[in-house]
């Protein structure tokens, strides 16, 4: 069935294409087929390829097709050439399956919008794009959905443009992450100079062989990938760009958090892998780099009000933590952790989303408050959601592949103890949010009446999901072990129970804390509130540790000043110098061409005579 295997990143396209072409005219019913019947199916090919893949595993380990030769030019070949092996085979079923659900849920969440069908192009581009960037045997063909999910992110983050914030929220994603692409396209280049190829098959096979380990040229080439998937995963220091993206309509903030835009970064370096432990440096930049994002974003989330800039800074912590894993070798962890955390951080937006809804678009958790009774199937689902990113032990998905993750921060070749303390940490403020979070949403007393409830096309995905933010936790991925390395362990390393057993501990000692300070002494935060230290400190954390006021200082400031001075450039006065030149010749020699006969005949006289002086001076 290997020849179908197109099918699965062209029936989005042309899903997007029907609804970009007529979207218009045709009736909503119909638009909602097209735009989810088309990733619906789509998820139903890369299921039975994907199951056909597990039972019968292919000779050379993957499934190939090659579609077009796209361009030959010099040395740089480049195809349309698609590839499934274990590592992408995660990472479609994700994006189609989750995004099929949440294609389903919008059908019934955007039903209201004027502007029905460009959502629905914009998201099966969306799609389209990231299973490109995933399937792509080549790096032009993976940087061609590397720009694709920009490119749609910009669309769908600004897609109530009538707002001037939703506008200024999508230049912002896009601005930051161009940034990133910018570095990462460098690194392509030095990538391509250094081995002439940008297969990916071909990358991996000649890199061991050309470099060393720690030579200059591939730690520049791993920097400057890292600094790409960096810029999309949002990890510091381009993280600024998530929280706003929280602009777009909610099915969009599940999309690019659980299958599409922030999980690029993850599988651009499980990809490279190769080049990645060729430069030892990068690899631990790349583990200090989750560590330190990890708590950023924690701390972040822990003060925000905002239901889903709390969602927002949230995945940010734990993208963090699968760039932990992945720097410190435990390759398999990190992808595990990206597979859990699909499941729950999709159902967790649809679920606010649905909220929001209800409550009339009230995203201020304070202004909810004793849903429920009102919203059981949301509070249910919800609260698996919360508990799965909270790292609930052994009942949810969370807790095993988080508890992996913590276990060789400690424990694999490039972990380190002070790494295993800052996830420990984590683990505790993501355990004390989320319990904020459902005791502020669901308990207490009701502060906005919820209006309608959401109809089945909106609950059956939030049901789907909340199986599976339990279930997958117990599932085995496919033979990662034949894409990946396998992951190396310290010499010496303390038991896994013991490190376990204290993870455990810290989780409910976070949701304990959670407890106690919203539910059982609710006051204790109403008196921390009085005093201006504590406050500094919260306001200082609410904006995201002052990020975009550096930034604003830094770079933005000095831009304007220095565009301010320069405003009359050389340039500017050379072009506007010459065409002033060029009007007072035009005005000077206007003056013989006035209209007059006699002043006509008397310049052709005076020109003749003129001619015969000079003939008669020689």
């Amino acid at each position: 069935m290997q020849q179908y295997l197109y099918l699965i990143p062209a029936l989005p396209l042309v899903g997007f294409l029907l609804l970009a072409a007529g979207g218009g005219q045709f009736r909503r019913h119909i638009t909602a087929i097209i735009g989810a019947g088309s990733v619906c199916l789509s998820a139903v090919i890369a299921i039975t390829l994907g199951a056909q893949f597990l039972l019968y595993p292919p000779v050379e380990g993957a499934y190939h097709q090659l579609l077009w030769h796209w361009f030959d030019t010099g040395k740089l070949h480049a195809d349309i050439g698609l590839r499934m092996d274990a590592l992408s085979l995660v990472f479609i079923c994700i994006i189609t399956f989750i995004g099929a659900l949440i294609h389903i849920y919008a059908t019934a969440f955007m039903r209201h919008d004027r502007d029905y069908a460009r959502f629905f192009a914009c998201m099966n581009l969306f799609v389209c794009s990231m299973l490109l960037l995933v399937m792509a045997d080549n790096l032009v063909l993976l940087y061609l959905g590397w720009e694709g999910v920009g490119l749609c992110s910009f669309l769908l983050i600004g897609f109530w443009y009538e707002s001037p914030a939703n506008c200024q929220a999508a230049r912002k994603a896009f601005i930051v992450t161009r940034i990133a692409d910018t570095a990462m396209i460098v690194g392509l280049f030095l990538l391509f100079r250094e081995l002439g190829t940008l297969h990916i098959r071909e990358i991996l096979q000649q890199a061991p062989q050309h470099f060393t380990t720690g030579d200059h040229a591939v730690t520049w080439i791993a920097l400057l990938l890292l600094l790409g998937g960096m810029g999309k995963s949002a990890q510091l220091p381009f993280q600024t760009w998530l929280p706003d993206a929280m602009a777009g309509p909610s099915p969009v903030s599940a999309l690019i958090h659980a299958a599409t835009m922030v999980t690029a970064g993850v599988y651009l370096i499980a990809r490279m892998h190769t080049l990645f432990e060729l430069a030892p440096v990068i690899m631990e930049l790349t583990a200090v780099t989750g560590a330190l994002t990890l708590l950023v974003a924690g701390c972040s989330a822990l003060v925000q009000t905002d239901i889903k800039r709390i969602l927002a800074y949230s995945t940010i912590s734990q993208i963090g933590y699968m760039f932990l894993a992945l720097g410190v070798g435990a390759w398999e962890a990190g992808i595990f952790h990206f597979f859990t955390h699909a499941f729950f951080k999709a159902l967790l937006f649809l679920a606010a989303g649905s909220v929001i809804e209800i409550l009339h678009h009230e995203h201020n958790i304070f202004k909810m408050g004793g849903l429920r009774k009102q919203l059981p199937l949301i509070f249910r689902t919800f609260t698996i959601g919360a508990a799965a990113l909270a790292a609930l032990p052994f009942l949810t998905a969370g807790f095993y592949s988080k508890d992996e993750i913590l276990w060789y921060a400690w424990s694999a070749a490039g972990g380190h103890p002070l790494l295993w303390a800052v996830g420990l940490l984590g683990a505790f403020i993501t355990a004390l949010y989320s319990t904020r979070l459902i005791l502020v949403v669901f308990w207490g007393e009701m502060k906005t009446t919820p209006g309608a409830l959401p109809p089945p096309a909106m609950n059956v995905p939030l049901v789907i999901l909340a199986l599976f933010s339990v279930a997958a936790g117990w599932m085995h991925l496919p033979q990662l072990h034949d894409v990946l390395p396998e992951t190396a362990l310290r010499a010496v390393h303390p038991p896994e129970i013991i490190l376990q057993g204290v993870a455990i501990l810290i989780t409910l000692l976070g949701i304990l804390t959670g407890y106690m300070l919203y539910y059982r002494y609710p006051h204790t935060i109403r008196e921390w509130q009085q005093s201006a230290g504590l406050m500094s400190v919260r306001n200082f954390l609410f904006a995201g540790w002052q990020f975009d006021r550096l930034y604003d200082a830094l770079f933005v400031q000095p831009f304007v000043f220095i565009t301010q001075l320069n405003r009359n450039d050389v340039t500017d006065q050379l072009y506007t110098g010459i065409a002033g030149l060029h009007m007072r010749l035009s005005k000077l020699f206007s003056v013989s061409q006035n209209g007059s006969l006699r002043w006509y005949v008397a310049g052709l006289l005076m020109g003749i005579l003129f001619i015969i002086t000079l003939a008669l001076l020689r």
